[in-house]
């Protein structure tokens, strides 16, 4: 059983409540709470030693990073990031100096986002370290972006670089709160989601989620550096941390890395084909350190595809899952 399938087999009979706008299955929780123009967002992730960090991880890093994925998860939805408990669970042998600087890391991050640390919880761990974040945000109700709203014949874009995030990005990737912040409040975003399994499966999670397909264009995607330069040996993608492996690992070719490597912590969003153009111009003029590609379309027929000089195909490879 994977952890999609063991998601499904979790959330089937979960109890609800009126106030749960939009429950399992999206980036965030939306929870009505009587504001008139807003919902709360509640998200909560975990970072685990051998699995998102290893043991020589500098501290500062494990902390930017848990923070980080919860507030990429409130950047999708359209929101802004307000307060986090952090739950820290730590090996008998460990050293405080460690700690402390997970927690200078953890703590930077939420001041430069306005994010309070609010309490949390302590305990121990018979093997590692393992450190949970549940964040509370808040978003419009007029500018709530789900996955599941994607129509046929949209656009679809994506932030920055994709691939090879374990050679350094995965610990200090910037979550895109700033520039989803502006997406929503200039555009009508259908559908979003931030790439932390890859884009080949990312991407299908919102396809299934507003019920289309999509062509992806190859000669599009942008691929990174550290994807394109990757020796081999250096492992797959740093979801798993399978760069870690005592056994070699083959180094995969560009393009494969930027659709399954995972942890890239990206944008990836669809928006209505005429408004294209204007969304990429006023990226550019916005944010133009940070790259934005269109790399294709959603269509009507169900099916993920694939666009190369080679001709159309299904594309078939998939990103990171946990207990596959």
């Amino acid at each position: 059983m994977n952890e999609t399938e063991l998601i499904q087999r979790l959330t089937r009979d979960l109890p609800t409540s009126p106030e749960v706008v939009v429950g399992p299955g999206d980036d965030c929780a939306v929870l009505e709470v009587g504001l008139a123009d807003r919902w709360l967002l509640f998200k909560t992730d975990a970072v685990v030693e051998g699995v998102h960090f290893t043991g020589p991880t500098p501290g500062d890093l494990v902390g930017h990073k848990a923070l980080a994925r919860c507030l990429s998860d409130v950047a999708a939805m359209g929101g802004q990031a307000s307060s986090a408990l952090v739950t820290l669970a730590l090996p008998p042998q460990f050293e405080v100096a460690r700690v402390d600087a997970i927690y200078a890391g953890l703590s930077r991050l939420a001041r430069r986002f306005g994010v309070a640390i609010v309490g949390g919880e302590t305990t121990t761990h018979p093997e590692r370290l393992l450190l949970s974040v549940a964040l509370l945000g808040w978003v419009e109700k007029t500018r709530c972006v789900r996955r599941s709203g994607a129509r046929p014949g949209a656009a679809l874009f994506v932030s920055g670089e994709l691939g090879g995030s374990i050679v350094k990005k995965h610990l200090e990737f910037e979550p895109r709160l700033v520039e989803a912040r502006w997406l929503v409040a200039h555009f009508q975003v259908q559908a979003m989601i931030d790439l932390s399994d890859g884009l080949a499966t990312d991407l299908r999670h919102l396809l299934d989620a507003s019920q289309v397909g999509a062509e992806l264009l190859a000669d599009a995607i942008p691929i990174s550096g550290a994807a394109r330069e990757r020796p081999a040996g250096a492992g797959p993608g740093s979801a798993g941390m399978a760069g870690d492996s005592p056994a070699p690992l083959r180094a995969k070719p560009p393009l494969l890395a930027a659709l399954t490597d995972g942890e890239d912590f990206e944008l990836l969003f669809a928006v209505a084909s005429q408004d294209a153009v204007a969304v990429l111009d006023g990226w550019r003029a916005q944010f133009p350190q940070v790259r934005l590609s269109c790399i294709g379309r959603t269509t009507a027929g169900g099916g993920l595809q694939l666009r190369d000089r080679q001709g159309v195909r299904p594309l078939e490879v998939h990103g990171y899952t946990h207990f596959a």
